[in-house]
């Protein structure tokens, strides 16, 4: 992980981190959702971006 906190995408833009904060937020604001929904959606269907896509009918 890279200690360059000027990198707002994610470093593998098919996964998504609930460790870390920033991504969070960009992966809700890029998905549509809120950060309840999609920790939920993480939890259901892994990590994987497409998989979460599907679950939240996006």
């Amino acid at each position: 992980m890279s200690d360059n906190k000027n990198i707002t995408s994610p470093l593998d833009t098919r996964r998504i981190d609930v460790n870390d904060p920033n991504e969070v937020r960009n992966w809700c604001k890029s998905i549509g959702c809120t950060e309840l929904q999609l920790l939920r959606a993480v939890r259901a269907v892994g990590t994987w971006a497409s998989d979460v896509k599907v679950h939240l009918n996006k």
